[in-house]
């Protein structure tokens, strides 16, 4: 069995794309995925599987969804390996320490042709980022529902992505190791 993190995007967010946490873990153990817990109600679920094709389970976690509620969410699975090496990535450890302005994005693929040089333009004097492989690193100490940079993430990266805050990221962790052990 492997440990896998599941990041839903914009699922019960202004009212909109509603999912009771209660029902996604219903949906993913009648999926026969095991050890299934969920963190906050923004679609965050780590679980046990041993399906080994993630792109194929993302579809799949996707669907059942779509046939339940109406709607398919884009659905993001990372190995718990992934998102430990994300963590230990992170070019600001410092900004660990308030939880609400270090953000993780992780993306759907690595950016072939990512517009770092847009986002640079956008960027304040204190907010710092850096893109290593899948994963985009932003820290926003001014907060980023200001942010124009944070705004822009995704086009300029050219992929899909969904984030979390430093609070989210290391609860997951510390959730993912808890199910692993």
């Amino acid at each position: 069995m492997e440990t896998i993190i599941s990041l839903l995007r914009g699922i019960n967010v202004g009212g909109n794309n509603r999912l009771p946490m209660r029902d996604l873990v219903a949906i993913l153990q009648a999926m026969d995925l095991r050890s299934v817990q969920t963190y906050i109600q923004s679609g965050n679920v780590v679980f046990q599987t041993d399906q080994t094709s993630l792109p194929e389970l993302a579809h799949e976690i996707g669907a059942a969804i779509g046939e339940s509620h109406g709607f398919t969410p884009q659905v993001l699975l990372l190995r718990l390996v992934e998102l430990e090496t994300a963590v230990t990535r992170n070019p600001f450890p410092e900004a660990q320490t308030d939880h609400k302005t270090l953000h993780f994005y992780f993306l759907e693929s690595v950016p072939p042709a990512p517009d770092l040089a847009l986002l640079a333009a956008l960027k304040t004097e204190r907010e710092r980022f850096q893109l290593i492989d899948k994963v985009f690193y932003l820290h926003a100490p001014d907060g980023i529902g200001r942010s124009k940079l944070a705004e822009k993430v995704e086009k300029a990266l050219g992929v899909a992505t969904t984030a979390r805050n430093w609070r989210t990221v290391s609860k997951l962790m510390e959730m993912g190791t808890a199910v692993t052990d």
